[in-house]
């Protein structure tokens, strides 16, 4: 099955891809240019979407081809799911407007116009994700994801979806701790995935409730703090005016767009972006692109007539 998406310009999948995929550890969100491929088990029937984009940045169109048991998923399911991903559906005229008035923003949105703020399918995967890289560098992080999606993930030819809660229904903690999870990770993630099995918790209910709310609600739970809240607020819920003040590598990254002395604390982070107001997790994900760009781990292709 083949589907045919034209999001507002300016688009690029290379770059959205990219941040989506973060290190090269990510073995679900798959980037080999020029294609974008990743396995999606949203009922437990694996597909796998491969994507390419067939038209430059001003213009753009993008091909997917389905590829699993047919009508496994409905085409307009499949192309709803892509564009909450890839953010196709995001109007970000206001940004690159505020963005044209700001020095540092202006030439970060030049170098990476057609970036769009990139989403994890669902809230689950984002709490996960930032349970997994809690206090760890991202390369460790991501390969303990790819660990636990290759163990429990639905499978399409060799590659794996993540893991629903319901997929790790049957896990122990000694299994994740196996796989390099603390144990109190390991706990975290089998205990909301039972509750989310059982009904005690409703992880998608966040996306109706105000961003104050959610982070609130987030931090309520077993193991989450404040980065944590956020980085879900940001990766999983798509709150573009919540940036992660508690995240070092953005600290860091903070301080070499800015040329500032010594990184930002958490406080000082939050003096910063406030600035960016509503658009200011959208900043995290340039940040995110410009530190890949400086370690020499950007691979763009950017797509041509």
């Amino acid at each position: 099955m083949r589907i045919t998406l034209t999001p507002p310009a300016p688009f690029r999948l290379d770059l959205t891809a990219l941040a989506l995929r973060r290190d090269a550890a990510n073995v679900v969100d798959r980037w080999r240019p020029p294609t974008y491929r990743r396995v999606f088990a949203p009922d437990g029937a694996a597909f796998e979407v491969v994507v390419q984009q067939h038209a430059p940045t001003e213009e753009p169109r993008l091909t997917v081809d389905v590829l699993g048991p047919e009508g496994v998923y409905p085409t307009q399911q499949v192309a709803a799911l892509l564009s909450a991903v890839l953010g196709l559906d995001l109007d970000l005229g206001a940004f690159y407007a505020a963005a044209a008035n700001d020095d540092p923003l202006a030439e970060l949105a030049r170098r990476f116009a057609g970036l769009r703020p990139p989403l994890l399918p669902t809230v689950f995967e984002a709490l996960v994700s930032g349970v997994a890289c809690q206090q760890l560098s991202l390369a460790v992080g991501m390969r303990l994801l790819a660990r636990l999606a290759a163990a429990y993930g639905a499978e399409h030819e060799g590659h794996h979806a993540f893991p629903r809660p319901e997929d790790l229904s049957s896990a122990e903690p000694q299994h994740l701790r196996a796989m390099g999870f603390s144990l109190r990770k390991s706990e975290t993630i089998l205990h909301l995935a039972g509750a989310a099995t059982e009904g005690r918790l409703d992880l998608e209910s966040l996306r109706g409730v105000d961003t104050g709310t959610a982070v609130a609600n987030l931090m309520d739970l077993p193991g989450i703090g404040r980065w944590t809240a956020h980085y879900v607020a940001l990766r999983g819920l798509g709150r573009l005016e919540v940036f992660p003040v508690d995240d070092v590598g953005a600290q860091n990254k903070l301080q070499d767009v800015l040329g500032l002395e010594q990184r930002p604390g958490s406080e000082e982070t939050r003096r910063i972006v406030d600035r960016w107001g509503a658009y200011q997790g959208f900043l995290y994900f340039h940040l995110l692109l410009d530190g890949l760009e400086r370690r020499g781990m950007l691979d763009p292709v950017e797509p041509s007539t």
